[in-house]
C-alpha cells in the first residue's frame, strides 16, 4: 500500500471540506427550492379550491338564472296561449258583431218599405168588407175588381203593388218617398 503524504492529505481533506461544503449549499439550495415548490403547491391547491368556489358559485348562478328563464318563458308561452284564446274568441264575436251590422244594414235599407207594408196593412184591417163578398173571403166576388188576362184572373188594386225585390230597394226615388214614414 502506498503511503500518503502529509501534502496530499491536506489536499485531499481540502477537497472533501470542499466537496462538503458544496453537498451542504446543495442541500440549501434543495431545501429552499422544496421549500418554494411546497408553497407553490399549496398555492396551487388554494388557487384550484378557489377556483372549484368560484365555478360552483357560476354554476349555482347559472342554473338559478336558467331556472327563471325556463319560468318566464313558461309564463309567457301561457300568456301568450291565453292571448291566441282571447284573440279567437274577440275574432268570433267580430265575425257575430259583422254578420248582426249586416241584418240591420239590411233591415234598416228594408225599413221604409216594411213601415209602409205595416201602414197599408193597417188601413187594410179598418176597412170594411166590399159589397157582394164575404168578410172572411181573401178576394171579394165583385166584377170589377178582377181581369182577365189570357184567360186567367188576377185581382186588380187600387194601392200600390207591394214587392220586396232588391231592385225596387235600390230605387232612390223609392227611397227618398219612403224614408220617414212610421207606423
Amino acid at each position: 500500500m502506498s503511503v500518503l503524504t502529509p501534502l496530499q492529505i491536506k489536499e485531499a481533506n481540502a477537497h472533501l471540506e470542499a466537496l462538503h461544503r458544496h453537498v451542504e449549499e446543495l442541500e440549501v439550495r434543495l431545501d429552499a427550492a422544496e421549500t418554494t415548490v411546497r408553497e407553490q403547491a399549496e398555492s396551487l391547491i388554494r388557487k384550484d379550491e378557489q377556483l372549484h368556489i368560484a365555478v360552483r358559485e357560476i354554476t349555482g348562478s347559472k342554473d338559478r338564472e336558467i331556472a327563471e328563464l325556463k319560468d318566464k318563458l313558461s309564463k309567457s308561452e301561457e300568456t301568450i296561449q291565453k292571448l291566441l284564446t282571447l284573440i279567437k274568441e274577440k275574432d268570433d264575436l267580430v265575425s257575430q258583431l259583422k254578420h248582426r251590422s249586416q241584418l240591420l244594414s239590411k233591415i234598416c235599407r228594408r225599413r221604409p218599405l216594411l213601415d209602409t207594408l205595416l201602414s197599408d196593412m193597417a188601413e187594410g184591417e179598418q176597412l170594411t168588407a166590399l159589397p157582394g163578398t164575404e168578410p172572411n173571403s181573401s178576394f171579394p166576388a165583385h166584377e170589377g175588381f178582377m181581369q182577365e188576362t189570357n184567360g186567367l184572373a188576377h185581382p186588380v188594386y187600387n194601392q200600390h203593388e207591394f214587392s220586396l225585390s232588391e231592385d225596387e230597394m235600390d230605387d232612390p226615388e223609392l227611397e227618398k218617398s219612403l224614408f220617414g214614414t212610421t207606423v
